[in-house]
């Protein structure tokens, strides 16, 4: 039952990146839809490697790709895309080299300890501090300030949709804080998420 739901939550999740990335495809040029639409995307790999160690019992490719698209992209492609909305393009060039750096870190950092069983793994129990979960941090940070400060300091001119941006935000950074919940428990945040924030990202007003 829970990788059921846990791959239920990926393949919702995949399917809103893909209609957002429709609407970027039709609205060129959007980039701000772009990026939404690659964390939405990460989110939903996120979420396919937790089911993967669900259904097949954890392992280290299982955890590279869990952590990679759930820990270090999600959060600052949601927030690069908040500032190429807004029209600041700098965002552009920095998330795709940033990105570069997340999958460079992924592949290269050693794993320590023996990763196994179907309980969802902690960072600090296999990555060193450095470089690994301190750029996770400092990225995580960074996408959430952006997210986050766009929102409020757009909100007069489209309340509704930056109220469903920040709380399907927050529901993300709860379900990735409450991994002790188990798979069922995160996935369930996890599609209540992607639901806000495809909305929130498709509201105008």
């Amino acid at each position: 039952m829970e990788t059921l739901l846990a791959f239920g939550a990926a393949l919702l999740t995949l399917r809103l990146a893909g209609l957002v990335a429709g609407r970027w495809r039709t609205r060129r040029p959007a980039p701000g839809l772009l990026a939404w639409s690659a964390g939405l995307g990460a989110y939903a790999l996120g979420t396919a490697a937790l089911a993967w160690g669900a259904a097949a019992g954890w392992d280290e490719r299982a955890f590279r790709a869990y952590y990679l698209f759930g820990g270090l992209l999600t959060a600052p492609l949601l927030g690069a895309g908040s500032l190429l909305a807004t029209g600041r393009r700098a965002a552009g060039p920095a998330i795709l080299v940033y990105s570069g750096l997340a999958v460079g870190i992924v592949l290269g950092v050693p794993i320590e300890g023996e990763i196994a069983g179907s309980d969802i793994p902690h960072a600090q129990d296999h990555l060193d501090l450095f470089p690994a979960r301190v750029v996770a941090i400092a990225a995580n940070v960074a996408g959430t300030i952006a997210l986050v400060g766009v929102a409020l300091a757009t909100l007069r001119r489209r309340p509704l949709g930056n109220a469903l941006l920040l709380a399907g935000f927050v529901l993300a950074a709860v379900g990735s804080a409450v991994s002790g919940l188990g798979v069922a428990g995160t996935s369930a945040f996890v599609a209540v998420a992607a639901l806000l924030l495809y909305a929130g990202s498709s509201v105008r007003s």
